[in-house]
């Protein structure tokens, strides 16, 4: 009766070492050497499209009389647009605002702003893929009745491809780095262990413009000067190497 006594207790002693055992958690074996770079390519591209932003303002002593202006005259300035090479599609609406038109004149004490009537703003962006008549759609838009122009953007109509090369060279620039590092402590590189993209960017010459005009002044100046410059598409790129021999 006295062995099986002993017997029991050394069998939980056992167990219970054997469950702390279970519980304890195993180090984790540290992870390879590896190396990190990154490395940054730029492709430079002409621009092969171009977006115009084009508006009507209008007033007058109603919101009523304003809008009915301003949609007769910006139907010119659309028919003007078409006419000068630019599909109908490609012409929408940016923003339409109507806004009351408030006398300057100062305010007695207490009293409240008097509208001396309304103006209607309406904006249209016309795009066009040759982008030697951006100057033409100008001076076109503004002779039809457009009397403000908010700006010129160029940009490139397939940018993915000029993506592809831009992270081609950066990839190439980060492996020369990771190279040249590996070498300078004696080692060689391995394989890739990872590889992602940071940032992929457009960048170029931008036309902003605030011109306004009236038809006269636009059939009496001198054609619209158009340099849409290049535009720059950037890419960089993280890769981590492993060293050779390296598990």
């Amino acid at each position: 009766m006295k062995i099986s006594t002993t017997i029991a207790a050394g069998a939980a002693v056992l167990a219970f070492a054997a469950e702390a055992a279970a519980q304890t958690p195993m180090p984790h074996p540290a992870p390879p050497p590896s190396l990190r770079v990154s490395g940054t390519g730029e492709v430079r591209a002409a621009p092969d499209q171009a977006t115009a932003d084009f508006a009507v303002e209008t007033a007058a002593s109603n919101a009523q009389e304003a809008a009915a202006a301003n949609a007769q005259a910006m139907d010119r300035v659309i028919a003007a647009l078409v006419r000068a090479g630019v599909p109908r599609e490609r012409i929408e609406t940016r923003d339409y605002n109507v806004f009351p038109d408030y006398d300057p004149r100062p305010m007695e004490q207490g009293g409240e702003p008097r509208i001396r009537g309304y103006r209607v703003m309406n904006t249209v962006s016309a795009t066009t893929h040759d982008i030697t008549r951006v100057g033409g759609l100008i001076d076109a838009a503004l002779g039809a009745g457009a009397n403000r122009v908010h700006g010129v953007r160029f940009s490139l109509r397939e940018p993915q491809r000029f993506r592809a090369q831009a992270i081609a060279e950066a990839t190439r620039r980060a492996r020369a780095d990771a190279e040249a590092l590996a070498g300078a402590m004696g080692l060689q590189l391995g394989m890739v262990r990872e590889a992602s993209t940071v940032e992929v960017g457009y960048g170029g010459p931008v036309m902003m413009m605030a011109r306004e005009g009236m038809a006269d002044m636009a059939a009496q100046s001198a054609p619209t000067p158009i340099n849409p410059g290049e535009q720059t598409v950037r890419a960089t790129v993280v890769i981590v190497y492993s060293f050779a021999n390296s598990n």
